[in-house]
């Protein structure tokens, strides 16, 4: 009896945190700005359709965001695409998911960087863009050494900050849009759809790109111990979440986007939301400058501890070497090799290529584990518990894929890979989220694709090798807890 009163009386994880709590926790992790930092990229890769870019990928992420509700469902401790595929397809195929995490960690903080140093240099042009990436990335450096970190409240706070410039934004933008001059009913549709100007597959490009915008809203699964009703609410905050932000998006790149036509060049595609701001309200430029720099630099020095905690949790468990990667700084409790690696790798590739293409770099990435996480999803529940053979829907994907890849498209074939593209989406949600998912992942341009081969290529052999040939024990990408 004492051992059971022992037990019950051990404090647990309080399940305090509504749906309305997990929804703004999501909010606050992918940022109310988030289209605004890649806003140029997608005009300049969409031909100005960036509205309909962000609505696009907000379907395949609707999708996807359902998927990994239902897994965490299945799996509440542990909320990684890397577990998910690994345990309901294939360890093999959860490594490969999982080496795809890995680069979206080692480019979150190496586009941040970019970011920073761009925004940096339109407010400081006489300081190189080379002096300033050295800046931030000796800043983001030093600081995660230090073991800094930033609470849940600051957090918090600097998700209200970029809410009260957000409103403030589009206050000033209705204030323009309606004091100037325009061309009638057309001027309110060009940002969706520009006939002179419409390209399909620039378009699906752009969306390709456009997933940034969502990346984090898998990390509510995180707080299945600490929500009410966690089998109900992980879901919805999830799928959600996902609607919000991605409603908001287009909101804010519509207001912009009736600022600025696409037909005028932006004096830097990196930072051109700036410049828009700058043009409904010459403070705003400075305002929303500092804003997305603010809120830059906070992902910047998250992802880089992120991604220095996952090479921490595989050289601790020897799939790297160990007397690098598996060590903690005695005094300040990181992983401070991994800071330093990371921090390194970052700025070099802030000398080699562009925030665009960083962006598509880690999407090519990010969306292979999305396409993971929608296969688990549909073999745990639509295969394994639903009792149905799955050869009928897995036949429509492939239709689906083959109509839409054939040269010489034509509307017929279109309209045909439409239907079976809903008919799944209708039949089992997880597949049509994996088809749009492939979709966008195939329009990633072409450098985006070398890198990412290239990189995949790397981490099959290294893990055949490891494994011998995928049959011992597998590579942990898990990150590890933090220390206390």
């Amino acid at each position: 009896m004492a051992s059971s009163s022992t037990t019950s009386s051990a404090p647990r994880l309080r399940r305090s945190l509504t749906l309305w709590d997990l929804i703004l926790y999501g909010i606050i992790v992918i940022q109310p700005v988030a289209p605004m930092s890649v806003f140029g990229v997608l005009s300049d890769r969409g031909h100005g359709h960036v509205v309909t870019t962000l609505l696009i990928a907000m379907v395949a992420m609707l999708f996807t965001a359902f998927s990994y509700g239902r897994m965490a469902r299945a799996y509440p401790s542990a909320g990684s695409a890397f577990t998910y595929v690994g345990r309901e397809i294939n360890p093999a195929v959860g490594y490969i998911t999982g080496w795809s995490m890995v680069m979206d960690y080692m480019l979150n903080p190496m586009i941040c960087i970019i970011w920073c140093s761009q925004q940096a240099h339109v407010f400081a042009p006489g300081v190189p863009y080379a002096m300033w990436a050295i800046f931030f990335g000796a800043v983001f450096t030093a600081l995660n050494i230090q073991g800094i970190k930033t609470s849940a409240r600051v957090n918090t706070l600097l998700a209200a900050g970029m809410g009260a410039v957000v409103a403030l934004f589009f206050m000033f933008a209705a204030r323009y849009i309606f004091g100037n001059p325009h061309d009638g009913a057309a001027f309110f549709t060009r940002p969706f759809y520009d006939p002179q100007m419409w390209d399909l597959k620039a378009v699906l490009g752009a969306t390709s790109v456009a997933v940034l915008s969502y990346i984090g809203f898998d990390g509510i699964s995180t707080l299945s111990e600490e929500a009410e009703n966690p089998r109900r609410n992980i879901l919805l905050a999830t799928v959600l979440t996902c609607f919000v932000i991605g409603i908001l998006s287009a909101v804010e790149v519509y207001a912009a986007q009736l600022i600025w036509p696409a037909s005028q060049p932006f004096p830097n595609s990196d930072t051109a939301f700036t410049f828009v701001a700058g043009r409904a309200w010459p403070p705003l430029f400075a305002i929303v400058g500092f804003t997305l720099l603010v809120a830059n630099f906070g992902s910047g020095m998250g992802a880089q501890i992120g991604a220095a905690r996952l090479l921490y949790g595989m050289g601790r468990s020897k799939a790297l070497p160990e007397k690098f990667f598996g060590v903690v700084d005695a005094k300040r409790h990181v992983p401070r090799n991994n800071v330093i690696f990371v921090g390194a790798i970052a700025l070099a590739g802030a000398f080699i290529i562009n925030y665009g293409l960083g962006a598509e770099m880690l999407n090519f990435g990010a969306l292979i584990a999305f396409m993971g996480v929608n296969l688990a999803a549909f073999f745990r529940y639509n295969v394994r518990e639903g009792g149905g053979k799955p050869y009928v829907p897995l036949i429509i994907v492939g239709l689906v894929i083959l109509l839409a890849v054939l040269p010489h498209q034509n509307l017929l074939l279109w309209g045909i890979a439409g239907a079976g593209l809903l008919t799944l989406a209708l039949w089992t949600p997880p597949l049509a989220g994996f088809t749009i998912c492939f979709f966008l992942w195939k329009n990633l341009s072409w450098k985006a694709w070398i890198v990412g081969s290239i990189w995949m290529a790397v981490g099959i052999a290294f893990g055949a090798w490891k494994t011998r040939g995928f049959r011992g024990n597998l590579i942990d990408f898990e990150l590890p807890p933090e220390e206390a």
